[in-house]
């Protein structure tokens, strides 16, 4: 089951991201940069990374093998995965593991939010009008009113895969197989920092703004909605000018225009 999302109040959770890799310095430029860095820097989020390596086997810390039944490449063995993860479970046994993988299910906004434990705006009534009402009149204050849920803290191991796959027996040991999409990466690293990137902007305190998270796009799974259009200065670029009505001063009915130009991918 995924985490469970719980009342709201104004404590601040941590997320705990464990990468096993074989790559490590692949991933902590990335880790250690922007939005990621702020997370960390804050307290909100911490990243550990375990080397697969060292719970290879043999003189070489092997960590594969040629597949049963042949063919070509090579697959992760399953001494070396389940130790690791039995590592990192000796002392956060609550840790769920996430395996990318082509046979998961397709990584979305709504899962990321549910991996975040943030609960899904409410679209049924005008509330997105009035998130984004309140997202113009606040902008410029000093004070924010954002209201954090109250989480337990979380620990998710992502285990990255390599060469031509993994054990199927390595399954077993998962909580969550996740997929990006219908196409093919050398290991599980870009899919690991995807995952991370699209959680960690979701936690309460990383994003500027109050709403940010609520009128971005795909925040409403239901409809697959595409942010609405946006601009900044110059207001006349070669002839291409910014709407009017952004510039009025209304935020009624900039609020108005901004739901009006809310796309859908099955509009696009």
């Amino acid at each position: 089951m995924l985490a469970k999302i719980f009342k709201l109040s104004h404590n601040i959770f941590m997320v705990r991201f464990t990468i096993i890799t074989l790559f490590e310095d692949a991933l902590r430029p990335y880790l250690e940069t922007s939005m990621l860095w702020k997370a960390k820097e804050k307290g909100i989020v911490t990243y550990d990374f375990v080397n697969l390596r060292d719970f290879g086997l043999g003189p070489h810390k092997s960590v594969d093998d040629t597949p049963y039944g042949g063919g070509d490449g090579m697959l992760l063995r399953c001494e070396p995965v389940y130790a690791a993860i039995e590592f990192v479970k000796a002392t956060s046994p609550d840790a769920e593991v996430i395996l990318p993988t082509p046979v998961g299910q397709i990584w979305t906004q709504a899962l990321a939010r549910q991996f975040a434990g943030i609960s899904t705006p409410d679209y049924s009534t005008d509330s997105i009008h009035n998130a984004i009402t309140k997202n113009v009149i606040m902008k410029g204050q000093n004070e924010s009113t954002f209201v954090l849920p109250s989480q337990e803290d979380r620990h998710y191991v992502i285990l990255c895969p390599h060469y031509e796959g993994y054990d199927e027996r390595i399954l077993k040991i998962v909580d969550y197989k996740i997929s990006l999409g219908n196409y093919i990466l050398t290991g599980g690293e870009l899919p690991a920092l995807i995952i991370i990137d699209s959680i960690n902007r979701l936690l309460p305190g990383v994003l500027g703004g109050d709403t940010s998270a609520d009128i971005e796009s795909f925040s409403n799974p239901s409809a697959d909605n595409i942010e609405f259009p946006q601009y900044t200065k110059p207001y006349d670029f070669r002839g291409d000018k910014v709407p009017d009505i952004l510039l009025s001063g209304n935020h009624g009915e900039i609020a108005k225009w901004r739901k009006e130009h809310t796309k859908t991918t099955k509009s696009c």
